[in-house]
């Protein structure tokens, strides 16, 4: 597997590979970050969860398994911040963490999917599961980016794995444990037990008081 050090921006969300990211980048150590990574010939910065902290400061605790992401677009503000669209392209390991110089970054190993064969009727199953939870999220006001899935026939299983995973009504945690199954068929074996607990606590608000 492929070793090298990266810039790192560690986020409250999980990003996974295929999906886009904005940011809005006005700290001084990130602004840093985006120059680096735009004078970078490949533009990739890795992205990983915090598990404790927050985003702003530092004195985070981070995750070990991210995402390498690649600077799309960006646009200079007023004050020197940044408008940043990046795209989530494949896996990492955090092999180890670098001195904050003056932002995060780590030593990763990339981290590929394994390649065990997907149930094709699991994934179908898992579809139109995951189509009805956002549209029941949706009825019930909760907050979710779009009830469109924008899948193709010709993505491959991991993008759809990742596609589902990322559109599903769950939280950060459970993203990242889907973030982290080992291909795509253990993915979606997973995130169809969420969607038992997601369906159901659904079903228990629309019956209402």
């Amino acid at each position: 597997m492929s070793v090298r050090q990266l810039p790192m921006f560690p986020l409250g969300s999980v990003l996974v590979p295929g999906s886009a990211l904005s940011l809005h980048v006005f700290e001084p150590r990130y602004q840093a970050l985006v120059k680096d990574c735009v004078a970078a010939p490949d533009h990739e910065f890795g992205v990983v969860l915090i598990d404790r902290g927050h985003e702003v400061g530092g004195g985070d605790v981070r995750r070990k398994v991210g995402v390498v992401a690649r600077i799309v677009r960006v646009a200079e503000l007023p004050g020197g911040r940044f408008a940043v669209i990046a795209v989530g392209l494949g896996r990492l390991r955090v092999l180890q963490w670098l001195a904050d110089a003056p932002y995060p970054c780590a030593e990763i190993e990339e981290w590929p999917d394994d390649d065990e064969p997907v149930d094709r009727e699991l994934l179908a199953s898992v579809t139109t599961r995951t189509r009805r939870a956002l549209a029941l999220a949706t009825e019930l006001g909760d907050p979710v980016e779009s009830t469109e899935l924008g899948l193709d026939a010709n993505d491959s299983d991991a993008a759809t794995s990742y596609q589902l995973a990322d559109a599903a009504p769950i939280g950060a945690d459970d993203r990242y444990r889907l973030l982290c199954a080992p291909g795509p068929a253990a993915r979606l074996r997973m995130l169809a037990t969420l969607l038992d607990d997601v369906e159901a606590a659904q079903q228990f608000r629309l019956q209402g008081p």
